[in-house]
C-alpha cells in the first residue's frame, strides 16, 4: 500500500473571499451583458413560436389501432403495473372475438400524475401505447379534462406524428389575457 499525499490549499487558496469575488464577477458580467444586449438572449416567443423538439422527444401518449378500429390493447394490465406514478387505470372487459381473449373497457391516464417516464410504452408487448404525439403543453382548467379516457387516446391514430415536428397551431386568447398582445 503507498500513501498518497493529499494537495494542500496553497497562498491566496487560503482565503476563500477571493474565489467569492471571482464568482460574483462572472456573474456580474453575465447580467451587464444580458441587460446591455437583449437581442443576443436565445429567447423563443412561445406561443407564436414553437421550440423545436428533439427525435426522442417523449410527447402526449395515444392508443393504437388495430385494422379493424378496435383497441391494439389487450388489457394485459403491464403498462399500468409498469408506470411508477400509478396514473393509468384500466378496466378489462371480456370480448367475444377468438383472437384476442379481453379488450379495455375504460383506459384512462391521468396526465396530472403522469411523470412522462415512458415505462408503460417500454412494457406493451403490443405496441398499444405510444407516447409520440408532439405535445407538450398540457393546460386546462379542470382536473377531469386532464384524465384522458380511451376515445381521446385513440383518436390520433390516423394521423401520423414525425418525432420532433410540432404543428403550429392559432393563438387563441381568453376573455381574461386582455393584457396579452
Amino acid at each position: 500500500m503507498k500513501i498518497v499525499p493529499r494537495p494542500g490549499i496553497k497562498g491566496l487558496q487560503r482565503i476563500y473571499v477571493i474565489q467569492v469575488f471571482q464568482g460574483l464577477g462572472v456573474t456580474l458580467r453575465h447580467v451587464f451583458r444580458n441587460l446591455l444586449h437583449p437581442g443576443k438572449l436565445p429567447v423563443i416567443y412561445y406561443p407564436e413560436e414553437r421550440k423545436h423538439l428533439p427525435p426522442a422527444m417523449r410527447g402526449r401518449h395515444r392508443l393504437m389501432k388495430r385494422e379493424d378500429g378496435a383497441p391494439r390493447c389487450t388489457a394485459c394490465m403491464l403498462c399500468a403495473t409498469a408506470c411508477p406514478a400509478e396514473c393509468i387505470h384500466i378496466l378489462a372487459s371480456p370480448v367475444p372475438d377468438t383472437e384476442v381473449e379481453k379488450f379495455p373497457e375504460k383506459f384512462e391516464i391521468d396526465m396530472l400524475r403522469c411523470v412522462f417516464c415512458g415505462f408503460c410504452v417500454e412494457a406493451c408487448p403490443l405496441d398499444a401505447i405510444r407516447m409520440d404525439v408532439p405535445e407538450i403543453a398540457l393546460t386546462d382548467y379542470t382536473r377531469e379534462s386532464l384524465v384522458f379516457r380511451k376515445e381521446f387516446l385513440m383518436d390520433h391514430h390516423n394521423e401520423e406524428y414525425t418525432p420532433g415536428y410540432n404543428p403550429p397551431r392559432p393563438v387563441k386568447w381568453t376573455h381574461g389575457d386582455h393584457a396579452r398582445p
